[in-house]
């Protein structure tokens, strides 16, 4: 593996080469992370001020209380992705099972110590400062995933051990999870899991084994669940029960239908006025279709179309340039941001399930926003050393040749 620690280069670039470099110059880092970045926060600030005003307005008497927040939130990731873009990746593989531990602990600490809110213990607070255990766990189990299938990549091809050992490690972390319980994150997992042991080779018979055993768990843990039980049935026909168990379908459905193309405009909402609970962290997609109709619906699944097909490329990219632990995490963080943005505009619109996810970088909530900001900052990072790597390739390329010139004269 080649590791590349040098510094960021992004404070020393003027304005006008970050916004329209030169041919002369060589860009080593992908400025379209950021500009994806940027207009989903801005998104996200408007739509959550939006949907939050009349909820905070009764429980705070404040109606900016939410909308401050999230505000903090940005500015605190952006704070934090500065910090983290200086750490290699070669950080990130070597710490890789600390960083698993890590996740481990924290979800214990939830259980033993968390905040119970409506029936889910999934929140630690310290001071001002609340923290889901779940987000951090997700992140750095992708990142465990990613450095085993590089130290184990022909055993996961060849043996169906090296297939079992990462589901047992997930298994580990989906106990804890359904202790909270959180079946959401759980579900993203898997599918993450799953997918980022397709993309390392392993064999057909194995994904039709595990897909089969986990569709049956998860099935049986809806249907021996009152609580999971009802919110399938309810997706089903939320109009049975328009007023108990399909009540937030209903109120979502009623927001995408009013909405029709254009939307009714920017704060002309009426499920917002608390007639959508969660308006506006899982339900935020709702009020963006009530706001600005299909055409938002779409400006906000384009965002996260091209930054996931941007991850994808870039893990093929770095898996070409044999940097396959960069180029795995890649992929995972890909599949993750698809599987999540998919599960949550599918349940505000009662494709899927409600499964309680945010829309990434979109929804209301500090540890979402913050552990889908190190996200795309790893993405970055992954690309900066690709091209540094291939930078200094070239470098080193022109100063041979000149030597030999220099011989040869």
């Amino acid at each position: 593996m080649i590791s590349v620690a040098s510094n960021f280069t992004w404070p020393t670039l003027k304005l006008s080469q970050w916004i329209s470099p030169s041919h002369h110059s060589v860009s080593t880092f992908d400025r379209t992370y950021i500009v994806l970045a940027i207009c989903m926060y801005m998104m996200g600030l408007v739509m959550v001020a939006s949907s939050s005003m009349p909820i905070a307005e009764r429980l705070f008497d404040n109606p900016f209380h939410f909308v401050v927040r999230h505000l903090i939130y940005i500015c605190l990731s952006i704070i934090i992705a500065a910090l983290t873009l200086q750490i290699p990746m070669a950080f990130w593989h070597k710490h890789s099972f600390k960083l698993l531990f890590l996740a481990m602990l924290l979800l214990l600490i939830v259980l033993l110590i968390g905040r119970t809110v409506n029936g889910s213990t999934r929140w630690i607070v310290i001071g001002p400062i609340t923290i889901q255990a779940a987000e951090p766990a997700k992140l750095f189990l992708f990142c465990y995933l990613s450095a085993y299938m590089v130290r184990r990549r022909d055993e996961v091809m060849e043996n169906v051990k090296g297939f079992i050992k990462p589901l047992i490690v997930f298994g580990v972390l989906a106990g804890l999870l359904l202790l909270q319980p959180d079946l959401g994150t759980v579900i993203v997992m898997f599918v993450t899991t799953f997918g980022l042991l397709f993309l390392a080779g392993a064999k057909l018979w194995q994904f039709i084994s595990v897909a089969a055993v986990g569709l049956t768990a998860i099935s049986a843990l809806a249907y021996f669940s009152p609580y999971r039980w009802a919110r399938v049935t309810s997706f089903l026909d939320p109009w049975k029960d328009p007023f108990g168990t399909g009540y937030q379908l209903t109120q979502s459905l009623m927001a995408y239908g009013r909405g029709e193309f254009l939307g009714q405009g920017l704060g002309n909402s009426i499920q917002k006025l608390e007639y959508l609970p969660e308006a506006h962290t899982d339900f935020v997609m709702a009020v963006v279709a009530e706001e600005l109709g299909f055409a938002g619906i779409i400006l906000v699944l384009v965002l996260s179309m091209t930054l996931v097909i941007k991850a994808l490329l870039l893990g093929r990219k770095a898996i070409n340039k044999e940097k396959y632990f960069e180029g795995f995490f890649a992929y995972s963080i890909a599949i993750w941001i698809s599987f999540q943005a998919a599960v949550n505009v599918g349940a505000s619109a009662g494709i899927v399930p409600t499964k309680g996810l945010t829309m990434p970088l979109i929804s209301y909530g500090g540890s979402s926003m913050i552990i889908m900001t190190l996200a795309v900052v790893v993405l970055i990072r992954i690309d900066h050393e690709i091209r540094l790597q291939s930078i200094q390739a070239t470098s080193s390329h022109s100063k041979n040749k000149r030597k030999k010139v220099g011989v040869n004269e």
